[in-house]
């Protein structure tokens, strides 16, 4: 008897690596991997909170972690983190590039440091982790890579100066469509999801943030920001087998923000 819909997209032994994987949409979405049966590497700077949610997402799934300290911009961690988890896991399947970060400055101030800063965690980040991962997936002979870009790539947000995250964002998802077709006869799918503004823990908590989550819920159709699960499910399907002819694309999961 073939498989259900719900049985086809389980991750069971499945082994994923995800970049700003301690906290935020990277520790909601690693959640949902290993929920859903698939060994994580949490990847993150902050080593002690990486740590934990890699014991915590153990305990409660029965699934392996590794927790693993990377800075993304540099290439040699990214590739003592390839080592690190094959030697744990001896492949990789999915790998989920996420970590990120934003400045709000004004274009006229923003310094050349704070500029290459955001870019290189943003964009170079992504690609130095995905082509990790992308030679590895092509030995193996498959794997799905998931990127993160945002809406921010499909307009330009206001009213905060963020030049920077919004040029590294589009960066990602040309990135993306670029190394979807290099890959594609050799069956590494690539694919990005462009979140629309998202209210983590951190986002809500951030009392200089107030005034701007304001006046983005008075613009958004459904009044409200997303949820760090919101983004569970669309990455449980690019990370399994049901999206085998999914490749290049862009997913856009932002209450319909971009559409005005």
């Amino acid at each position: 008897m073939d498989m259900g819909i719900i049985e086809k997209m389980r991750l069971d032994g499945k082994k994923i690596f995800v970049t700003g994987g301690a906290r935020g949409i990277g520790k909601s979405v690693a959640t949902a991997f290993a929920q859903a049966g698939a060994d994580l590497a949490i990847v993150d700077v902050d080593m002690e909170e990486a740590k934990r949610t890699a014991d915590q997402l153990a305990a409660e799934n029965g699934v392996e972690t590794i927790a693993v300290k990377t800075d993304v911009t540099k290439p040699d961690e990214v590739d003592a983190m390839i080592e690190t988890i094959l030697s744990k896991f001896g492949r990789l399947d999915v790998a989920f590039c996420n970590a990120g970060i934003c400045m709000n400055i004004p274009a006229e101030e923003m310094t050349y440091e704070q500029w290459k800063k955001v870019i290189d965690i943003n964009l170079t980040g992504v690609f130095l982790t995905a082509q990790a991962a992308g030679k590895v997936m092509l030995k193996q002979g498959g794997g799905s890579i998931i990127n993160t870009a945002s809406m921010s790539a499909h307009i330009v947000n206001v009213p905060q100066p963020q030049c920077s995250y919004n040029a590294s964002k589009a960066g990602v998802i040309q990135l993306t469509k670029s190394l979807a077709i290099e890959w594609a006869k050799r069956n590494v799918r690539v694919n990005s999801i462009s979140p629309g503004y998202i209210g983590t823990e951190l986002t809500l908590n951030s009392p200089s943030l107030q005034p701007l989550i304001e006046q983005w819920n008075a613009m958004a159709p459904l009044g409200r920001m997303g949820r760090p699960e919101e983004l569970q499910s669309i990455c449980v399907y690019l990370a399994g087998d049901t999206s085998s002819f999914t490749t290049g694309s862009d997913f856009v999961v932002d209450g319909a923000f971009t559409c005005f």
